[in-house]
């Protein structure tokens, strides 16, 4: 299962917006637009449109929180037509891929929805492991080790 990351652009944000997830994952993940938003105001995060081929079917949001250091995947989000044929899994892995060459990750965060199994499912089969600890939105936090890789100096 191959996916690519690529920036939004001119070329795909009106698509990248108008990407929904199905009706009963709303309160799961925010909307893209907001997404792209957060990431004008706050510089060190990172949207990435996820593309099968030249069909885009997802987007992803992911930095370096500056007040912790830490590596989060912020957002990943797959296209209700396209869920549930391991995209998202493939998404992840590619995601954790580009982050493990950046400068100092040697672990990397997310948090998910406890109501949400199947994303827990998901970070749970890419090596996320619960942390015990949750956010100020009451979601849970998963932490995934990296190799270290201090002397890896990569950008974005």
């Amino acid at each position: 299962m191959s996916v690519s990351l690529r920036e939004v652009d001119e070329n795909n944000f009106w698509q990248c917006i108008d990407l929904k997830v199905a009706d009963e994952q709303i309160n799961f993940v925010a909307p893209n637009v907001r997404s792209i938003a957060e990431s004008k105001v706050y510089s060190y995060l990172v949207p990435q449109t996820i593309y099968k081929h030249e069909e885009l079917i997802g987007f992803a949001l992911f930095g370096r929180d500056p007040e912790s250091a830490n590596y989060w995947i912020v957002r990943l989000m797959i296209d209700e037509k396209f869920q549930n044929n391991g995209y998202g899994k493939a998404a992840t892995l590619k995601l954790i891929e580009k982050m493990k060459r950046l400068p100092e990750c040697d672990e990397i965060y997310l948090s998910f929805v406890p109501a949400n199994a199947g994303a827990e499912k998901l970070y749970r089969s890419v090596g996320f492991e619960r942390t015990g600890e949750t956010d100020a939105d009451g979601e849970i936090i998963m932490r995934l080790p990296i190799e270290n890789n201090a002397k890896r100096q990569t950008a974005i």
